[in-house]
């Protein structure tokens, strides 16, 4: 080769390699690809245990192995584990009643449905009209006041009274915790009910079509303890018309000065029924890459690729059972995220500490896989220096992003405040400095593992059909991930590495253990992982009342005041139904034993 050719190749060389270097490492192209992809039509909402989410899967592994990013436990990427995904009728259904002028027998689907967290078998008895089915002492209203239910089915109306008041000391419009069908199965329950028979409130709702729950829309607990059945109003007003009553008169008597009309139906009216639900249980599967290190030690990457798949419980669309979610924000954002991360640093020199990749399953059914994966970690979890968790990152609204978690780590402010000024494009809020939170992050924070969680905002679009890939802020997320990556690459390489510190968590807004709102609290955060009975504690808030009283992180809540808790419906609406300086007597299993403790329950703050 001539000199000058040579001389012109090289600089040509050259030229090339300062573009390489100037190019962006993080382009919103490259990005939105992803996104696209994972929220596309074809893919129908990735839910939990649906085929369209192990396509999901199946993208996220091609690309990990296009980057030469092997395998977390150098065996295969996919971590399994067991869930519920479906329920459906089997054929054993039947509802009959039987009345002084004979047997009346219902078609399953079309006159009567059972909901999915009915227990299932079959049974018969007595039936009790007991108003809507609410005990709520702080409204002074109680249908369960003066009736004796035990070892029979309650005939009860949906919603509450005075749904069309402003002025109801209920909330009027607004309906309360004390409507929701868990509530009233819990209630129910307690009152030692046998079942319950929910019929629609038509009198509150005339002209409205009337409508079953579809089982799915109920997914939630396998078992409520108690036989749980919607039967046409018609159906009711067929058995109240024994004692000469009707839905319509009753609840507007009730409405009227919210009297209970609660009364046993006279003899012979009674029911017989039997309820099978099939339900489905599938492995679904986490994804784990691992980036090795120069050492043992290691940063975690994480973000959740399920969501609502075609809608049900979460879903904040009620009408939209059967339509996508495509999930773009949430959390398709966060997983493409992860994967370009993967991408960045597959191309980089190796770092001090190695990089684990992680896609979580099930998170949207109560951080199902991450509590797996730390139950079940593929490298030792005492070697990870620090989790970060994306979900929800593609939407920075005036370019806006919260994190939490920097409390949870000796370094971790420290890191973040030097990096994130040189992002001024970006506004990064500390939302709370503790690990707490409703994502994946929360898993890790409970084994002792820092973790930062980037989260941009909530919108009229979660948990929506309308979460779509165009509302995605490509070009100031690749910003965030610009940042994301300077912060991981310093947790890879500081010698000073954070040391965990448990963190306060920050006030609940609700639901169990928390105790929601201003009134009892009791302070256990509950494992959502599915048990046969009780339910696990994942955490013990320091300094709260089930704290104070002995109470740790993993005993097993198997009696509150008496009553049995067979799930996560029971302690909430035992806990409800308390006020601040009560004590209570529970009973708890620790390594399989019983432990009695008093606990005092002191006032939300």
């Amino acid at each position: 080769m001539k000199p000058r050719l040579i001389a012109v190749t090289l600089t040509a060389t050259a030229a090339l390699w300062a573009a390489k270097e100037a190019a962006p490492a993080f382009t919103a192209d490259r990005y939105i690809q992803h996104v696209k992809f994972l929220a596309s039509p074809e893919l129908k909402g990735r839910g939990t245990g649906s085929p369209e989410l192990e396509k999901a899967g199946d993208y996220i592994i091609a690309f990990f192995k296009k980057l030469g990013i092997k395998p977390a436990d150098a065996k295969a990427y996919r971590q399994g584990l067991q869930v519920t995904t479906n329920a459906r009728l089997g054929p054993g259904n039947r509802f009959s009643e039987k009345l002084s002028d004979g047997a009346h027998a219902l078609q399953p689907d079309k006159d009567f449905v059972p909901f999915n967290f009915s227990s299932v078998g079959a049974a018969d008895g007595q039936v009790v009209f007991a108003g809507y089915g609410i005990t709520a002492p702080e409204y002074h209203y109680d249908d369960y006041d003066g009736i004796d239910v035990k070892g029979k089915f309650v005939l009860i109306l949906r919603h509450e009274p005075q749904e069309n008041d402003d002025k109801s000391v209920f909330n009027g419009k607004q309906l309360t915790s004390h409507a929701l069908f868990a509530s009233k199965a819990s209630n129910a329950k307690q009152h030692g009910a046998r079942g319950v028979i929910l019929v629609n409130d038509s009198a509150a709702h005339p002209g409205d079509e009337e409508r079953f729950e579809r089982l799915q829309s109920t997914l939630g607990i396998d078992n409520a303890g108690i036989f749980f059945v919607q039967v046409k109003a018609s159906e009711g007003d067929r058995m109240l018309a024994a004692a000469g009553k009707n839905l319509k008169s009753l609840s507007e008597s009730i409405d009227k000065d919210l009297k209970p009309q609660s009364f046993a139906l006279p003899e012979p009216v009674n029911v017989d029924l039997a309820v099978d639900i099939q339900r489905d249980i599938r492995t679904v599967n986490n994804i784990a890459a691992y980036l090795p290190g120069k050492t043992d030690e290691y940063v975690i990457i994480g973000a959740h690729y399920d969501h609502l798949g075609l809608g049900g419980p979460n879903s904040l669309a009620p009408d939209s059972l059967g339509t996508p979610h495509p999930g773009a924000d949430d959390n398709a954002s966060g997983t493409a995220g992860m994967l370009e991360l993967a991408r960045y640093f597959a191309g980089q020199p190796k770092q001090q500490r190695g990089i684990l990749f992680l896609a979580f399953t099930g998170e949207e059914l109560g951080l199902l896989g991450s509590a797996h994966y730390t139950a079940h970690p593929e490298i030792p979890l005492n070697k990870a220096v620090a989790m970060i968790n994306l979900d929800m990152i593609g939407r920075p609204v005036d370019g806006k992003v919260h994190l939490s978690g920097t409390g949870t780590g000796t370094t971790l402010k420290k890191v973040v405040d030097e990096i994130a000024p040189k992002y001024n494009t970006l506004s990064f809020v500390t939302a709370d400095q503790s690990g707490y939170g409703p994502s994946d992050h929360m898993s890790f924070t409970l084994k002792g593992v820092p973790v930062l969680f980037f989260f941009t905002a909530l919108h009229k679009d979660y948990h929506r059909p309308s979460d779509t890939w165009d509302k995605i802020d490509g070009t100031r997320t690749a910003v965030l991930l610009s940042m994301v990556s300077e912060v991981a690459t310093k947790l890879a390489n500081d010698p000073d590495k954070p040391q965990y510190v448990r963190m306060a968590p920050p006030p609940p807004q609700g639901g169990a253990g928390g105790g929601g709102g201003y009134g009892a609290y009791f302070g256990s955060i509950p494992d959502f992982t599915e048990i046969p009975n009780g339910v696990r504690f994942a955490d013990v808030r320091d300094g709260s009342p089930a704290a104070v009283a002995g109470l740790k992180a993993g005993d097993i809540l198997i009696e509150f005041d008496g009553k049995p808790i067979q799930n996560l419906y029971d302690f909430t609406y035992g806990l409800r139904s308390k006020k601040p300086g009560q004590e209570v007597l529970v009973r708890v299993l620790r390594d399989g034993k019983p432990i009695e403790a008093k606990v005092l329950l002191t006032q939300r703050k």
